[in-house]
């Protein structure tokens, strides 16, 4: 398969500490409380979903860059890459995926790699208006795989507490499932690539 430009990989844990995955919903608070003021809105209306910040930030300015000036600042990109990763580390540890806490500007071990697009050679400046159709049927696939996302964690949450481990097999569903939506983003949503994302879990 061919290297796509946005990558994602889990260190396994070979441990896992029980009492931190007991209580794993009530420790994600404060790391929440962080990465949901960073999303925040904003604009003092309370009916305005988080969402809406999310698709000001990452999607409507970039895409008025590329469509208009051809440009993709690089301060931009970085900005729009670190926080990716940092909602990554901390969709992990609440997915059980590692135990150590969330840091806000250290990799741990969760490895994102996005590459910084030459918009003049590499993208077309058109694309960023039609990318979210484009991704209708990748969204239409990941629907019932988020659901087993949510199922196998339920499961591993019961097994690590018995077992102290994460299935192996279960892991990497849930690594995989991420990894594909990391590239549905980078497509869609970070505008980094017009390298349509596969429908697959492999790296």
């Amino acid at each position: 398969m061919t290297n796509y430009p946005a990558t994602l990989t889990i260190d396994y844990p070979e441990e896992a500490n029980r009492l931190t995955v007991f209580f794993r919903l009530f420790l994600s608070i404060p790391i929440l409380i962080i990465l949901g003021s960073l999303s925040y809105h904003g604009y003092g209306n309370e009916n305005v979903p988080d969402e809406s910040f999310w698709l000001g930030i990452l999607v409507v300015p970039t895409l008025l860059m590329i469509v208009f000036r051809k440009k993709y600042p690089q301060w931009w990109f970085d900005w729009n890459v670190q926080l990716t990763k940092f909602s990554l580390r901390v969709a992990s540890y609440i997915l059980l995926l590692r135990h150590e806490y969330p840091s806000t500007d250290e990799e741990q071990s969760v490895h994102v790699k996005i590459e910084y697009p030459d918009v003049e050679k590499e993208l077309n400046c058109w694309m960023p208006l039609i990318k979210w159709f484009l991704v209708l049927p990748h969204i239409i696939i990941l629907c019932p795989i988020m659901i087993g996302v949510l199922l196998s964690t339920i499961i591993a949450w019961i097994i690590i507490l018995f077992s102290g481990k994460y299935p192996r097999s279960m892991f990497d569903f849930v690594v995989g499932a991420m990894r594909w939506i990391l590239r549905v983003q980078a497509y869609a949503l970070l505008l980094t690539t017009d390298q349509y994302p596969p429908f697959s879990f492999r790296e």
